[in-house]
């Protein structure tokens, strides 16, 4: 991502996009009425749809939390008329947002993602089988000859 690193874990980036006909192709939630993070009036992209202006472009993406439109602060609108100025924004749309940064290369076996950090269970379970196979193939043709 072509951002900066703000303070905290999080990145801002600005993200240019084309209307569409179909619009700006994205879904918003939040605002000062109906808060999407507890204490937080903040607008969040809810929803990005399939080939909209932001699938195509590719930048934007659910979870992020959208500043500005056009140089609009965002802060502290009731969502209503967050949703007015997007559809009021025009043809060319600039959009600031912050997203939150993912730890990354972190330390072996402490993932948050649920992994093991070790090796994945096929790495043992595919030449056991075949060791298994191979024994059991063995123990056959020895048992003919008898």
């Amino acid at each position: 991502m072509n951002g900066s690193v703000a303070g905290g874990g999080f990145s801002e980036e600005v993200i240019s996009l084309t209307r569409r006909p179909s619009g700006l192709g994205f879904n918003i939630v939040g605002g000062t009425d109906q808060q999407y993070v507890s204490n937080d009036s903040s607008i969040y992209v809810s929803r990005i749809k399939k080939d909209g202006a932001a699938y195509l472009d590719g930048r934007l993406q659910e979870g992020d939390k959208i500043l500005s439109v056009n140089g609009r602060d965002l802060k502290d609108l009731r969502h209503k008329d967050a949703v007015e100025l997007f559809r009021n924004a025009g043809y060319d749309v600039s959009l600031k947002i912050q997203r939150r940064l993912q730890p990354q290369n972190g330390p072996v076996g402490h993932r948050d993602d649920g992994e093991s950090g070790g090796l994945p269970l096929a790495a043992f379970l595919v030449p056991g089988l075949a060791l298994a196979a191979a024994a059991v193939w063995i123990l056959l043709r020895y048992r003919q000859r008898m």
